[in-house]
């Protein structure tokens, strides 16, 4: 028997089932089906948890955010069994979208009235022989993130960056709170690029991945963004090299990124720091 829980915060029990049950997926399928965000919501709260249970047994979760976009995922012993449209049916009849870590969900999806409406390219590169300098724009200098003083402009300059894209360019306080109470941030690793002023024109957030069975640990360009409003030509080439440079410098021998497949600037650039595609996002909306 199928039953449906949905809560905005998920006890410490759920907490560990949906990972578990998650873990499982990605032994399975070969991909982590939650993005970092979500893993955040599971653990934080906020947002509507949806979990489809098998007797006692927790056989499928999802997320939806405040604007009806989430994730899926049903685990690897119970699929074929409804659970994934029972899940779609508590989410209830308005718009909603989902993302598929690895493009591995078309099936399903469009059996269930969802078509295919944005692509996110994993991109990766080696840093084994990464040998470039960062050149700035005159008046520009680098300088690590200060927990505590740099929060506000950061967020200011994100939101303008990314006002255009969908998560980014909403992100809050809280979210970027959420953030530096992660095991993995590292203030030296976020770079931020200043003029002579000290007002911040752009940044370089990079993260570290651990090690895991499939791979060695990662670096990643986890945030790249220049301010519109005080464009500096060159920026943002020299803050993904400083950043890479960094990454090497720490001892890494892999970088990867996220980018929209439709952002041709973008993947223009990635490309000509030596990235390639390695894997693909799918956001399928209904």
């Amino acid at each position: 028997m199928t039953t449906i829980r949905s809560v905005d915060r998920l006890s410490d029990a759920e907490v560990a089932d949906v990972l578990a049950l998650a873990t499982a997926a990605s032994q399975s399928d070969g991909v982590f089906p939650l993005s970092e965000g979500v893993v955040l919501r599971v653990r934080n709260g906020g947002g509507r948890h949806l979990l489809s249970y098998s007797g006692a047994d927790l056989a499928g979760y999802a997320f939806i955010d405040e604007t009806g976009s989430g994730e899926l995922v049903v685990a690897p012993s119970f699929r074929r069994q409804g659970h994934g449209a029972a899940l779609l049916s508590a989410a209830g009849d308005g718009p909603l979208a989902f993302w598929s870590h690895g493009d591995n969900a078309q099936a399903f999806a469009e059996k269930n009235g969802f078509a295919r409406s944005r692509v996110l390219w994993q991109m990766r590169r080696s840093l084994t022989d990464f040998t470039a300098e960062s050149v700035l724009p005159e008046g520009v200098t680098i300088r690590p993130f200060s927990v505590g003083n740099d929060e506000e402009a950061w967020l200011a300059v994100n939101a303008r960056a990314f006002a255009h894209h969908p998560e980014q360019g909403r992100w809050t306080i809280d979210d970027l709170r959420l953030r530096e109470a992660e095991p993995w941030f590292d203030p030296a690793g976020f770079l931020l690029a200043v003029d002579i002023e000290d007002t911040l024109v752009g940044f370089h957030w990079t993260k570290v991945h651990p090690p895991s069975d499939d791979d060695p640990a990662l670096g990643e360009i986890y945030v790249l963004g220049v301010d519109p409003g005080g464009h500096r030509r060159g920026l943002g080439a020299a803050l993904s090299v400083a950043g890479l440079r960094h990454l090497a410098d720490a001892g890494l021998t892999e970088a990867l990124l996220y980018v929209d497949e439709d952002n041709p600037a973008a993947v223009a650039l990635y490309r000509k720091l030596g990235f390639t595609v390695y894997q693909t996002d799918v956001n399928y909306q209904r």
